[in-house]
């Protein structure tokens, strides 16, 4: 069974998180005047206005559990959680303005992922998937603060099936943020490197539920075109009315995507994340949990290809994931086999077979707990302006 220990120095982590957050509060609230007092009524006569441009998105699928859950719905997902049936997973329109000093965005979002995904925000919240203003600090240089709904940073995938390797998700993104609600400031550092930092509600909310805000970064690094690879921190105390023992969270990932002569692709992600917790002695106890992934796609011509994902996530302490059984902790191995066929330009059909496999009996099969699970996905992904 895997634990980690309670690191010696979280004392030291935690003053360096509260650092780092008054830091990143003092950059922003000293940055942002200048960043008026630059973008004076001179320029606006110079700015030229890009139109306000409308972006559509679906995912329309069908997906078969093998363990045939009797709610029709799948355990321990957020993407195409209905089982047995046709639906929509995500499907949104992206209303986008920019210009050259300001942009502006607004995606209000409906399907499955919504209803799965945002449970836990109010009414109007619930059908968000972005919605942010970006102002650029500098009239010459490319700092920029955005504000607002704004897309996570964290794991190697997204909600967007049409931009991924394989269809479905894998664990990674499923139990780490999809959004996240805040400020972000983007200092290109050179050609290559930019960094990020963000201050945040939360993991994952868009109303606060705890208190101080929470400290992410980003460094992001693109050597080539063909490669980029990307580290990423979070820092929080993620005590709230409904985790009144959980205290800091301290997240980490890596990952890196790999394009060889437009005919593979590959892309690859590991992260690991402690959570302390105070037990019924007043006692502070810390908690992990990690995971890894491999995923490549072959393109076999111009309109098909084949994609396929290997993964092990592991969460023996329940933080993230509880079983739907009576298994004491959560493991799994999984992996995945898919076929693509582009029938047009960001149109494209995607077929895959996904199994699951743990050292426990997490997973349920007619009222019997199981170690095993296997799922069928089809669907159509289209994107359009």
């Amino acid at each position: 069974m895997y634990n980690l220990k309670r690191f010696n120095n979280v004392q030291i982590l935690k003053y360096w998180h509260v650092q780092m957050c008054s830091i990143s509060s003092i950059i922003l609230i000293v940055l942002f005047p200048f960043s008026l007092y630059s973008q004076n009524s001179s320029d606006t006569t110079k700015q030229k206005l890009i139109p306000l441009t409308v972006e559509g998105y679906i995912d329309t699928y069908f997906s078969f559990d093998f363990n045939e859950p009797e709610n029709s719905i799948r355990p321990y997902s957020v993407s195409y959680t209905r089982h047995n049936e046709f639906n929509i997973n995500l499907a949104y329109v992206s209303l986008k303005y920019a210009s050259e000093n300001v942009k502006a965005v607004f995606t209000p979002g409906f399907g499955t992922y919504m209803n799965a995904n945002y449970a836990t925000e109010r009414v109007t919240l619930k059908n968000i998937v972005e919605a942010y203003v970006s102002v650029k600090l500098f009239r010459n240089k490319n700092i920029w603060l955005d504000a607002g709904v704004i897309p996570s940073p964290y794991t190697n995938e997204t909600a967007i099936a049409l931009d991924q390797i394989c269809y479905s998700r894998s664990f990674a993104p499923e139990y780490t943020p999809y959004y996240l609600t805040g400020a972000k400031l983007s200092l290109p550092l050179s050609e290559k490197v930019t960094f990020y930092t963000y201050l945040l509600n939360g993991w994952q909310v868009i109303e606060d539920v705890n208190s101080p805000l929470a400290l992410g970064t980003q460094l992001d690094f693109k050597p080539s075109a063909n490669f980029s690879f990307t580290w990423n921190t979070y820092l929080g105390n993620e005590k709230s009315v409904y985790v009144p023992n959980y205290k800091m969270r301290y997240f980490t990932d890596a990952y890196f995507t790999w394009n060889k002569r437009d005919r593979w692709i590959f892309t690859g992600c590991a992260y690991a994340g402690l959570q302390e917790k105070r037990n019924i002695q007043n006692e502070t106890t810390s908690y992990g949990w990690y995971q890894g992934n491999i995923a490549t796609r072959f393109k076999l011509n111009k309109k098909n290809s084949i994609s396929a994902r290997v993964e092990y996530y592991s969460d023996y302490n329940n933080i993230m994931i509880t079983p739907v059984t009576n298994a004491s902790g959560f493991d799994t191995y999984s992996g995945c086999l898919g076929y693509n066929l582009s029938i047009a330009e960001q149109v494209m059909f995607r077929v895959e077979g996904k199994y699951l496999f743990s050292n426990q009996k997490v997973f349920e099969k007619s009222n019997l707990s199981v170690n095993n699970n296997t799922v069928l996905l089809a669907g159509i992904n289209a994107r359009f302006k």
